[in-house]
C-alpha cells in the first residue's frame, strides 16, 4: 500500500477505508475481480478504485503491460491488445490533448456499484510518459470478438444467439440507467453514444456496453446532471429525433435515458437483420443506410428522422418467427418520436427474457 508516498508491502489486517484504491492483492489472479484473499489480508473485500486517490493498484498494473497489437481506432485515440501477467487486456490510449475525455471516462468506469457482467470491466487508468509526450491509458478487459459492429459484419446469428445478445445489451443498459440507493449506491447513468461499435461481444455470446466517455450521471438528491458543455454529442446516425431537432429537455435526466433507448432500437435492428432463420438473413447494414450518406450530417439525419419521420424498415418475414416478431415490436416502441412513449431499458429486458424461442416458423 502507499505509506508516505512510497509503496510498501503490508501483511496485516486493514480497514475497508485503508483498502480503497491503495492496495493491490498479488494473490488475485483474476485482475478484473481484484478480490483480496485471506492469504493477503484478513478483510477479503473487493477493492473499489476511486479516481482521485493515489491509485497504486492501477499504476502497478498499467506499467507492467506489454502492448501487442493495435486493434482499432476510436474517437479519442487508439485501442491496443496488451499482455499483463499472461492475460490479454485492452488498452485505450488517449493523447494528452484529450485528457478531459480520458479523465471523464476513467471516472465513469470507477462509479461505485457500476460493475456488471454486461458493462465492460474496467481495470486501470494511468498516464505514461514515453520521453517525448504523455500517453493516457485506460485498461479494460479484452474481448477477442471485438465490437458488435465487427461481429455482425463477419457472422450471422441464430435465433437463440440474437436473443442472448439483445438481452445482455438491454441488461447492461438497464443497469446503467438504474439508480441504486444507499451509502454504497450508484447514480443513474445515461450513455449518450449507444451504437454497435460501442458494444463488445464476449466469448460466451453475450455482450458488454463500452465507451462511457460521453456518459452523464444524475444526482437524485440535488437533481443535478453532470453534463458536459456540448449537449449534441454522440454519433449522428444514432441520434434521437429530439437531439437532432434540439427539442430535448436538458433539465430532465429522463430525456437522456429515452435518447439511449431510441439508439438501442437501432442496434437491435442491426442485430435482427443478421439473424438466420432457415438460412434466410439480411446483409449487414447500418441504420438508415438507404436514406442518408455514409457520413451523414445532423441536417441529413434531421430531414429523414424528424421531417420525413422515417425509420429503418422491418422485413415482413420477421412476422413468421416469434423472436424476430418480438424484436420488431420492441424496435418500433423504442423509435417513437414522442420520447415519453418509448420503452424503458428494464421493460425491454423483461420482454426479451420472456421470449420463448420458437425454432419452427409458424405454419
Amino acid at each position: 500500500m502507499l505509506i508516505n508516498g512510497k509503496e510498501e508491502a503490508v501483511k496485516s489486517c486493514l480497514s475497508p477505508s485503508e483498502l480503497k484504491g491503495q492496495v493491490f492483492c498479488y494473490s488475485s489472479r483474476n485482475v478484473s475481480k481484484r478480490n483480496c484473499c485471506f492469504t493477503d489480508f484478513c478483510n477479503n473485500e473487493t477493492l473499489h478504485l476511486y479516481p482521485r486517490l493515489p491509485l497504486l493498484v492501477q499504476r502497478t498494473i498499467a506499467r507492467t503491460i506489454v502492448l501487442q497489437e493495435s486493434i482499432g481506432k476510436g474517437r479519442f485515440g487508439e485501442v491496443w491488445r496488451g499482455k499483463w501477467r499472461g492475460e490479454d487486456v485492452a488498452v485505450k490510449i488517449f493523447s494528452s490533448r484529450d485528457e478531459r475525455s480520458w479523465f471523464r471516462e476513467a471516472e465513469m468506469y470507477q462509479t461505485i456499484m457500476l460493475r456488471h457482467e454486461n458493462i465492460l470491466g474496467f481495470i486501470a487508468a494511468d498516464n505514461k510518459d514515453n520521453g517525448s509526450w504523455t500517453q493516457l491509458w485506460l485498461v479494460s478487459e479484452y474481448h477477442e470478438h471485438g465490437s458488435l459492429f465487427d461481429y455482425l459484419n463477419r457472422y450471422t446469428v441464430s435465433v437463440d444467439g440474437m436473443i442472448v445478445l439483445a438481452l445482455s445489451i438491454a441488461s447492461g443498459l438497464a443497469h446503467l440507467h438504474m439508480e441504486i440507493i444507499g451509502t454504497q449506491g450508484k447514480p443513474a447513468i445515461a450513455h449518450r453514444d449507444i451504437k454497435s461499435k460501442n458494444i463488445l461481444v464476449k466469448k460466451n455470446g453475450t455482450a458488454v456496453i463500452a465507451d462511457l466517455g460521453l456518459a452523464v450521471k444524475h444526482d437524485s438528491n440535488s437533481n443535478a446532471i453532470d453534463i458536459p458543455v456540448n449537449h449534441r454529442v454522440g454519433t449522428k446516425r444514432y441520434m434521437a429525433p429530439e437531439i437532432l431537432d434540439d427539442t430535448i429537455n436538458m433539465n430532465s435526466f429522463e430525456s437522456f435515458k429515452r435518447a439511449d433507448i431510441y439508439s438501442l432500437g437501432l442496434v437491435f435492428w442491426e442485430l435482427a437483420r443478421r439473424c438466420s432463420v432457415r438460412g434466410i438473413h439480411e446483409d449487414f447494414q447500418l441504420p438508415y443506410f438507404d436514406q442518408v450518406p455514409s457520413d451523414p450530417s445532423v441536417e441529413d439525419m434531421r430531414r429523414v428522422v424528424c421531417d420525413q419521420k422515417l425509420r429503418p424498415s422491418i422485413p415482413n418475414q420477421w412476422q413468421s418467427c416469434e423472436a424476430l416478431r418480438v424484436m420488431g415490436k420492441i424496435m418500433r416502441e423504442c423509435w417513437y418520436a414522442n420520447s415519453a412513449a418509448r420503452l424503458t431499458a428494464l421493460r425491454v429486458k423483461k420482454t426479451l427474457s420472456q421470449v420463448t424461442v420458437i425454432k419452427d416458423v409458424k405454419e
